[in-house]
């Protein structure tokens, strides 16, 4: 078997490919946003931890090799995502953190646009990927024990 068709069952292992000129600093800065973002988020109950940190993983992951290397040890990364990326499950706390986040920021905005009079079909969008969410997370997503 060619070591090229291998594929490693683990793809936080494999290296990302990196691009090159002003796109990568802008990944780089994203990233640094939202890990400076997700990491509030491990004390602010309203920001959403888990979304930003993939967010973070993302861009780590396209902007360099180095930077992605030293994300995925981070402790941060290891609590939030890991399970997830490896398993595609999440403990119940994780869970329960990113639908109470989510629950709270899209409240928040369903209650702004009733404030300021947005159509109602805007309403009725946001509501359904709410309802989204909760049936992903809730029912998709495995539960770690």
């Amino acid at each position: 078997m060619d070591k090229d068709t291998d594929k490693d069952e683990d793809s936080t292992a494999r290296s990302p490919r990196p691009i090159s000129g002003s796109v990568k600093y802008i990944y780089i800065s994203a990233g640094i946003l939202a890990l400076g973002l997700g990491i509030a988020g491990t004390v602010l109950p309203f920001i959403p931890t888990t979304p930003l940190v993939l967010l973070t993983a993302i861009c780590f992951g396209k902007s360099s090799n180095r930077l992605h290397t030293w994300f995925l040890s981070t402790r941060l990364y290891r609590k939030n995502l890991e399970s997830f990326v490896k398993r595609r499950a999440m403990t119940i706390k994780t869970k329960l953190k990113l639908l109470i986040a989510v629950t709270v920021f899209m409240g928040f905005s369903f209650i702004m646009m009733y404030i300021l009079s947005a159509p109602l079909a805007a309403r009725i969008v946001l509501a359904v990927v709410w309802l989204c969410h909760v049936l992903y997370f809730g029912f998709k997503v495995k539960t770690i024990r």
